[in-house]
């Protein structure tokens, strides 16, 4: 499913025009990604967390110059789906035919 899907999808069901939509959609994203640049994690009840991951220092390799390189320290977004939408999730695509 896209994001033009996902539009459609909930205009459908509540009736709300597709552009209304697609600005409440559009500020969700941007209020996300927001609060995660800000260090600070989103909790969603029922269905998720955006949350921020620290990523340790580490050597690799530049594969072209065969060269070790240490990538510093970082952040990285992650997400971490709530207990219910994990099972949800399992109980609808095991009763999926294969």
């Amino acid at each position: 499913m896209r994001k033009a899907d996902l539009v459609s999808n909930i205009s459908e069901k509540t009736g709300v025009p597709k552009v209304d939509v697609l600005v409440s959609l559009e500020t969700f994203f941007q209020e996300v990604k927001d609060t995660l640049a800000s260090g600070e994690n989103v909790y969603i009840r029922g269905f998720g967390s955006f949350i921020v991951k620290k990523r340790a220092k580490k050597i690799g390799r530049h594969i072209k110059k065969n060269k070790a390189i240490e990538i510093p320290e970082h952040f990285i977004p992650a997400f971490k789906p709530a207990k219910v939408f994990v099972e949800q999730v399992k109980d609808n695509v095991d009763s999926l035919p294969e």
